[in-house]
């Protein structure tokens, strides 16, 4: 699975003028299952992200994460994470199966909440609109491949 997450002061998610997701603090996470990703893969990328260290403490370092924060996720699906751009129109042939990877985006997501973090969600499938308050920026690219 691939993720780029983004902390942010907010983020919202809209779909047909509707807000269907939002959170204050925390992070935006974009996620996309590829081919071969299991429900093993979801859940470490969900523990990871929820550990990582990239909030300031006291002292004003990154040195807190998403549960010392007690910050908010709001997950996004994302297949364009899977784009293959070696040519100049971008194949996305290597993300899951659109089953496959919306089990896979409602497990990540559900991992995340069985760890106390307050998440909201973007739609499966659907044409949204995504507003962000960038917090730093912050912005870190992860891979259960790499």
């Amino acid at each position: 699975m691939r993720a780029l997450v983004q902390r942010v002061l907010s983020a919202s998610v809209t779909v047909d003028g509707e807000i269907v997701g939002e959170v204050g603090p925390g992070l935006l996470v974009l996620v996309c299952a590829m081919q071969g990703d299991t429900e093993a893969k979801a859940d470490w990328l969900a523990s990871k992200i929820a550990k990582l260290r990239i909030f300031s403490d006291d002292a004003g370092k990154m040195n807190r994460s998403l549960l010392d924060t007690g910050g908010a996720a709001l997950v996004v699906s994302q297949f364009t994470l899977a784009a293959d751009t070696k040519g100049n129109r971008p194949g996305f042939s290597s993300a899951a199966a659109p089953d496959l990877g919306r089990a896979l985006y409602e497990r990540f997501s559900a991992t995340l909440a069985g760890l106390d973090i307050h998440v909201a969600n973007g739609r499966f499938g659907a044409d949204m609109k995504v507003a962000l308050v960038n917090d730093g920026p912050i912005t870190i690219w992860l891979d259960t491949e790499q």
